[in-house]
């Protein structure tokens, strides 16, 4: 067990007993801990040293606060904060599941259905924020928590009191970033003094594209290859990336790209009624997940054209053996060809003809 005292210094030892480390980051570790008051399982997120130092305790005791007054279904409220031995430290409940980043690298891209309600949570949430001012600047698949079929936010805060320690909206002098590269608005790449929430209506849409299709829209070989596609290159449609992506999705996605803020949603509410209204009409997802449904179609398709050889191929060599009136030339020279072919008098079976011409 590890020595809370030694973390949180000797005060917070006396509430919470540290049972196991959950993660590590590059702001902070997390910590599951026991609340000893009310006998609740709680997360501790200690911020890393240096951090600490950059932030000082005044100002980011004054900026988490920020996230004590949200409280909303898909906001992951917060307990308490405070300071620990040489760090900060602040405390929300624990939730049992994985963060939306552990997701997508466990499967892969997510099953459109999945998207469609995971964005909704997240839009959800960042309306109800910048109603009260309040602006994340930091959203991204490891700051959303995943728990059953719902999404929640966290860590509200952090990068407003980073960004007023340091002076800048986009990268620090102690090399601490501000915001993640892949995920950062090209205005705040600028470090626009006149960033608002419009920021974080981008990050949500190139987290989206990376629900949708498994990597963000732009990737490079170093951050600043990535903050550089991020202001003057042009996204790959994510319709060509994720064909099975529904129209209205691919839209509302990559208008949260535009680099403009004026040419974005001007507001995560306005996503809402267009995400509820895909929630309604989208069948469940039945493939494999992280596998886009043109994918299996093809895989199933594929399976099937392989079995039609299959069995005729079986039949002809019965035939072959079967005696007279049967064609005299060796097995071994025969030859099978399946031209391809059309289903009629019921449309569900129509693809099987579709995948017969795909695969031959």
């Amino acid at each position: 067990m590890t020595d809370t005292a030694a973390i949180l210094g000797t005060a917070a030892a006396d509430r919470y007993r540290i049972e196991s480390q959950l993660g590590a980051g590059g702001m902070a570790t997390v910590y599951l801990a026991t609340d000893l008051r009310h006998k609740r399982q709680v997360a501790i997120k200690v911020l890393h040293p240096e951090l600490a130092v950059t932030i000082g305790p005044e100002r980011f005791l004054r900026e988490i606060e920020i996230e004590a007054r949200l409280e909303h279904p898909h906001i992951l409220t917060l307990i308490e904060s405070g300071e620990s031995v040489d760090s900060l430290f602040y405390v929300m409940p624990y939730v049992g599941g994985e963060s939306l980043r552990q997701r997508i690298e466990r499967i892969g891209p997510l099953p459109v259905g999945e998207v469609v309600r995971f964005l909704h949570d997240v839009a959800d949430a960042l309306a109800f924020a910048h109603e009260q001012g309040v602006v994340h600047r930091d959203i991204k698949p490891d700051n959303i928590l995943v728990s059953g079929r719902h999404a929640s936010v966290m860590d509200f805060g952090i990068a407003k009191a980073l960004s007023q320690a340091t002076g800048s909206q986009a990268l620090t002098t102690a090399g601490l970033t501000l915001g993640t590269p892949a995920y950062m608005a090209p205005e705040q790449v600028a470090a626009d003094p006149a960033i608002d929430h419009r920021a974080d209506i981008y990050a949500m849409g190139v987290t989206a594209y990376e629900m949708l299709a498994g990597k963000p829209p732009f990737t490079g070989g170093s951050p600043q290859q990535v903050l550089s596609a991020h202001v003057t290159a042009t996204p790959v449609p994510i319709e060509q990336t994720r064909q099975d992506t529904p129209p209205a999705l691919a839209r509302a996605v990559m208008r949260c790209l535009a680099k403009e803020p004026a040419d974005r949603w001007q507001s995560a509410e306005e996503m809402l009624p267009i995400l509820e209204t895909l929630q309604a009409t989208i069948t469940p997802e039945t493939e494999t997940p992280g596998i886009s449904r043109d994918a299996a179609f093809r895989r199933r398709a594929g399976t099937l054209a392989v079995l039609i050889v299959a069995v005729l191929a079986g039949w002809l060599l019965i035939r072959g053996f079967s005696g007279p009136g049967t064609s005299s030339m060796p097995v071994s020279s025969m030859r099978l060809a399946v031209l391809p072919f059309d289903v009629r008098g019921n449309a569900d079976f129509a693809y099987l003809g579709e995948g017969n011409r795909r695969c031959l």
